[in-house]
């Protein structure tokens, strides 16, 4: 039987400088997200669309959440099949067509992780599991796009 599990978070909008959404251009697109109890996150819309670029955007926020789960249930996989990983960035990103109505989806995100590895035959094993961890990823999982992979796998330098 599937095991739901729920996510809640509360969103305020914080861009009204004082005449609400009277005019396109007279309110800001700033806003909180929070979820139980944890820090803020300050967002906005993309610059393209009038918002502040010193705030996430939410498709900053789609591709950093495809990262993270990637991320997550990788690290996982590495642990219990002997791979030990002691490095692990990702340089994602996403491409969002807009389409004449002003409204628009993403067609493609790529992830682009480098990890690094303790020992030379962990290499294989370690590429192999990026493609078990996308089929893993709940948030892959849930996108009508397609969520490429380009890994890279580096032994860690011995003399760190």
């Amino acid at each position: 039987m599937a095991k739901e599990h729920h996510y809640s978070t509360q969103l305020n909008w914080t861009g009204n400088r004082g005449d609400g959404t009277a005019d396109y251009r007279a309110y800001d697109r700033d806003h909180v997200l929070v979820a139980g109890g944890k820090p803020e996150i300050p967002g906005s819309s993309d610059p393209s669309f009038r918002g502040d670029p010193n705030r996430y955007n939410p498709e900053e926020l789609l591709v950093g959440s495809l990262s993270s789960c990637h991320m997550l249930w990788y690290l996982h996989l590495c642990s219990v099949n002997g791979v030990v990983v002691v490095e692990y960035h990702d340089y994602a990103e996403g491409t969002m067509l807009e389409g004449g109505d002003g409204g628009g989806r993403f067609s493609v995100v790529t992830l682009r992780p480098v990890v690094t590895v303790t020992e030379a035959s962990m290499i294989e094993k370690a590429m192999t599991l990026h493609h078990e961890a996308h089929k893993l990823c709940f948030i892959a999982n849930s996108c009508n796009f397609p969520v490429k992979h380009a890994p890279e796998v580096m032994v860690v330098d011995e003399g760190m």
